[in-house]
């Protein structure tokens, strides 16, 4: 089988429980997945880049404020079509319909107050199924990385786990000298030698070994610290666009982008699968 058309099949796990409290400012009332930019939530943005290099079964870890999710999936539909409604049999009947999302969305409740790794290992569990490998993200990174290529490179190296690697941003801006006198000043340079979790991560089924449900079991310490001592882990490294929405200046950024035209993580849609 070809490794295009294995990816629809691929599951795609999106962590949507945290409580998001760096941006407090927007998640008082709705969990930070569904923080919008550009009118959609930051999550649609992350499904939409999937969808792109043809991956569609998504499973959504949710958490804090889980309805909010659930509801914006239940009634997607009726949000982006023209229906008729009878108001007494409430007989609902949907005319043109805008949008051309296929996705495939399991809403997996995984638990208030669980760390990153025991809500994936939780909704494994129960949805995995039969899959070899399957992928992890965060419910607010974007990136114009190539996402077919990462799974093609970790199908082609055989390890059990593979991350995007990305250039950390400089949240100052460098100033570069020539003795005392300053030769360039560079505003909020990338450092191109050095190399962060992107996070997104392909893995083989085996990473389950690696992970535990219960509630204090985090993705970033002991599995993945574990997973590169036994040299399971790989880096796929991406020196093009990635920002994460930590903060309101970040969300602020990433509005910016989409306003100006300018957003590098907006794809191109072809939905045809090779």
């Amino acid at each position: 089988m070809s490794i295009q058309m294995a990816e629809s099949d691929v599951p795609i796990f999106i962590l949507c429980g945290g409580l998001g409290t760096r941006i407090k400012e927007e998640t008082e009332f709705r969990p930070k997945p569904m923080v919008p930019v550009g009118g959609r939530p930051i999550l649609w943005h992350i499904m939409r880049s999937y969808r792109k290099f043809g991956f569609r079964r998504f499973i959504l870890c949710l958490g804090f404020k889980a309805d909010v999710i659930k509801d914006y999936f239940l009634n997607y539909s009726i949000l982006n079509s023209d229906f008729s409604i009878d108001l007494k049999t409430r007989e609902t009947t949907l005319h043109a319909t805008h949008h051309d999302e296929d996705w495939q969305v399991t809403l997996a409740y995984t638990g208030e107050a669980a760390m990153t790794g025991s809500r994936i290992a939780v909704a494994a569990k129960k949805y995995l199924g039969d899959a070899e490998n399957f992928a992890v993200t965060y419910g607010d990174g974007l990136t114009d990385a190539d996402l077919a290529d990462e799974y093609r490179f970790h199908l082609e190296h055989k390890k059990i786990g593979t991350v995007l690697g990305v250039n950390p941003p400089s949240r100052f801006g460098e100033i570069c000298l020539d003795g005392n006198a300053v030769r360039k000043f560079a505003e909020k340079p990338e450092f191109k030698e050095k190399w962060i979790n992107g996070g997104y991560f392909f893995f083989k089924r085996d990473m389950l070994r690696y992970l535990s449900d219960d509630a204090d079991c985090v993705l970033e310490k002991q599995p993945l610290v574990r997973l590169a001592e036994d040299r399971q882990l790989n880096l796929f490294q991406h020196s093009g666009f990635w920002a994460c929405m930590d903060t309101q200046r970040d969300r602020d950024y990433l509005e910016k982008l989409w306003q100006s035209n300018n957003a590098p993580w907006k794809p191109e849609l072809s939905y045809a699968i090779n």
